[in-house]
């Protein structure tokens, strides 16, 4: 069963797993060192990164690097996106009052 991308981000680790791949490609163990769990834990929250298609593995030799997908990302953003229209709004309404009672102190 392919996992929900926003299940996915919303776990801590995984979000920090998705930190670190952004940077540079790493492997399994690498990952499990920069976190207090063991491997298997890892590579659960691994797993679900790969069903969702936000990470994708690379075998080099005897290891497999993972990769992140930037792309998938972009559904993040779109969902986003229609939120960021409304706080825009928002944003730029409170500017404009906060402006008119500046005016009005002088």
């Amino acid at each position: 069963m392919k996992q929900d991308i926003f299940q996915a981000i919303a776990d801590p680790t995984r979000r920090a797993i998705l930190t670190l791949i952004a940077i540079q490609a790493l492997t399994p163990n690498v990952m499990a060192e920069k976190f207090d769990m063991s491997r298997q834990a890892v590579s659960k929250h691994i797993k679900v990164l790969q069903e969702c298609e936000l990470i994708k593995p690379e075998p080099s030799g005897r290891e497999i690097y993972y990769h992140f997908n930037p792309k998938k990302m972009q559904e993040i953003d779109n969902w986003l996106a229609q939120f960021r229209k409304i706080w825009e709004t928002q944003f730029n309404q409170l500017d404009k009052v906060l402006s008119t009672l500046k005016k009005q102190k002088k």
